[in-house]
């Protein structure tokens, strides 16, 4: 299941950094919210509803140069069914890892930001969806 996980998330980053909307939308449940907070700057959201945050993301894709998530020490923590007895199927789950932003403009590669996202996971309709979203900014953009 951890590999099950990791892809969802993996998938994310991908659509995010290729500006792939369908794709974006496929690994996100219809009430996911996002939520980022930076040093200096507070809080930015909860952006709520897929809708809202693909807007958010139309919105805030025009960058110069090809910008790529780079997700690293990836932590998964599944929640069973049955607590008690450890039987049953997850049906949620939480992955961390640390962000490691890059762009780069053609010949200048530079790091725009580093932080820890946090994902909560939810199966919705058969599959593995990103219900929640948090990521905690070292630094601000």
């Amino acid at each position: 299941m951890s590999a099950e996980l990791q892809q969802v998330v993996a998938a994310y980053a991908h659509a995010l950094d290729e500006s792939d909307v369908p794709a974006l939308e496929a690994v996100l449940t219809e009430d996911t919210t996002w939520t980022f907070t930076m040093p200096g700057r507070g809080a930015l959201g909860p952006v709520a509803g897929r809708a809202a945050v693909l807007d958010f993301v139309r919105e805030h894709a025009a960058r110069t140069g090809k910008v790529r998530h780079h997700l690293g020490n990836v932590l998964v923590t599944t929640a069973d069914a049955d607590a008690d007895t450890g039987t049953g199927t997850a049906d949620a789950a939480e992955v961390r890892a640390y962000l490691l932003q890059t762009e780069n403009t053609g010949g200048n590669v530079r790091t725009l930001s580093t932080g820890v996202y946090t994902f909560g996971l939810r199966r919705s309709g058969g599959a593995w969806r990103i219900a929640e979203l948090t990521l905690a900014l070292d630094n601000p953009l």
